[in-house]
């Protein structure tokens, strides 16, 4: 991606890489090893995108934008929308709802009804002047997605992860983007049975709708 994104600088080259990675932890630059307390065989993958440590692997589709931002006059904190965006209309697309938290990057469903449609309360709301950041609160959710993304020079790369139909088990070895006792979960665990095919093809439409790639 690194070199791919260098190299695009000069031609304007872009592409969308959707893949599914064999059982890794990756830690993101401001990634604390304290967070992976128990990774056993599975390797332990420093990386230069944003965020803390996660874990793909089998039964997830993490798809990979490689972008010119400047090119396309898009801001940082609007291209991390447009991929969450993406990730919450194919959650609906399997009729489930997904969610934003504020101060949590990621995309986030109700543990007790992942269908239903009412707001949360720690949606992200607009803050008066001088008021407090609160710490995210994830009471009563699941992750599914994760996202962590490097700009360089303008360009985007890494990107997002949607949990599909995996063993969840190596999330319990981590503090999940640095938050012990976050739950990780994934469409299958919500009872959508979605295959990883159909989940990527979902994916890669709604993010070349958002993006116009």
């Amino acid at each position: 991606m690194k070199a791919f994104s260098a190299e695009g600088r000069e031609t304007g080259a872009e592409q969308l890489w959707i893949c599914e990675h064999p059982g890794v932890f990756t830690l993101g630059l401001a990634g604390r090893p304290e967070h992976v307390f128990a990774p056993g065989k599975i390797p332990v993958v420093p990386t230069n995108r944003g965020g803390q440590v996660t874990y793909h692997g089998p039964g997830q589709v993490v798809a990979y934008p490689l972008i010119d931002l400047k090119a396309r006059g898009i801001f940082v904190k609007e291209y991390v929308h447009k991929l969450e965006e993406a990730t919450i209309r194919t959650l609906s697309h399997f009729g489930v709802t997904g969610h934003r938290v504020a101060g949590a990057p990621g995309i986030y469903v109700r543990l007790d009804d992942p269908f239903s449609h009412a707001m949360l309360p720690q949606r992200p709301q607009q803050r008066a002047p001088g008021s407090p950041v609160l710490q995210p609160d994830f009471t009563g959710l699941g992750k599914i997605a994760a996202l962590g993304i490097k700009v360089a020079s303008h360009r985007a790369y890494h990107g997002l992860a949607l949990n599909v139909a995996m063993d969840l088990e190596p999330f319990s070895r981590i503090n999940p983007c640095g938050y012990a006792g976050l739950r990780t979960v994934d469409l299958s665990t919500i009872g959508v049975s979605a295959t990883w095919e159909e989940a990527a093809r979902e994916l890669s439409a709604q993010l070349s709708r958002l993006l116009a790639m």
